[in-house]
């Protein structure tokens, strides 16, 4: 009985000095801040012999800056908190910059942001032939599935060289099993002032369609692609839930006349392994 009431009288002892109103150690205050919106110094300047590079430069050696830009759509492109800093815009259109003076303080906002206006698209930029099959440029190209053949297999190394790059892609008229015919909907690339893809999806079972609009990032060294901030791949049938991601690709042919996209099965229904499955589509007539 004593052994068990001096536990006790040790436990609330720590728990004392654990729960004590006395501050543990003095703790600096931030300082004042000092700085005001109207007194930021920083400078947006674009080259006037190009105009898609732009010069950001902080001019007040005392804080750190914090530097966003956004396009005309409101899509945050990047950001940055370098004293000094270039950027290349590759679109025509209207973008804004946005400063930040960090100080001990804590933080200040420029009283606005800085407009700067691109003339065109970088052509140089651009000058890829694949930009142009995928998307022709800023008047965009719309893509549908090709029920000639419309879906296919491939291994995970498809269509690579060497490892796992089998593929097999069945003609519609032998194997129209694979989905009905019918309007699946459209895939839209533009580079009107931006990455942009819009895609618009029929439903499975009824002629209901849904549309959702973001950007896609094109990786060419890579064949990979992506859709950011709400679009999927473009599909016909039934297999979205054999794929947890509909919005990381890869590409597997890209011509003027055929696109070709896959996304990674990766939870078949039917117990299958891990296999690309991959769309087929011809632009638009």
């Amino acid at each position: 009985m004593k052994r068990i009431l001096y536990i006790l009288i040790a436990a609330i002892t720590v728990g004392s000095s654990l729960f004590s109103c006395e501050p543990a150690e003095d703790r600096e205050s931030l300082d004042a801040i000092t700085l005001t919106p109207a007194n930021t110094k920083f400078s947006v300047t674009q080259n006037p012999a190009n105009d898609h590079e732009v010069i950001l430069k902080n001019e007040d050696p005392n804080v750190i800056p914090y530097w966003k830009y956004l396009d005309s759509k409101g899509n945050e492109l990047g950001h940055s908190n370098k004293g000094d800093d270039k950027v290349v815009f590759p679109f025509g259109g209207t973008y804004k910059i946005y400063y930040t003076a960090y100080t001990r303080g804590g933080a200040v906002d420029a009283v606005a942001p800085v407009s700067v206006t691109v003339a065109k698209n970088d052509e140089t930029y651009f000058s890829d032939p694949k930009w142009a099959m995928l998307t022709n440029g800023a008047a965009g190209k719309t893509w549908v599935l090709d029920m000639e053949s419309p879906i296919g297999w491939g291994g995970l190394d498809f269509p690579g060289a060497k490892g796992d790059n089998w593929n097999w892609y069945p003609d519609y008229a032998s194997n129209s099993w694979v989905m009905p015919n019918k309007d699946w909907g459209e895939m839209r690339f533009d580079l009107s002032g931006g990455y942009n893809v819009t895609v618009k999806q029929t439903a499975q079972t009824t002629a209901e369609q849904t549309t959702k609009a973001g950007l896609f990032a094109f990786d060419m060294v890579n064949n990979k692609m992506s859709f950011l901030n709400g679009p999927e791949l473009l599909y016909g049938g039934d297999y979205y839930p054999d794929a947890s991601n509909w919005s990381s690709l890869k590409v597997i042919e890209l011509t003027a006349t055929s696109l070709r996209l896959s996304v990674l099965r990766d939870q078949s229904r039917t117990g299958e392994g891990k296999a690309q499955i991959i769309f087929h589509y011809k632009p638009k007539p």
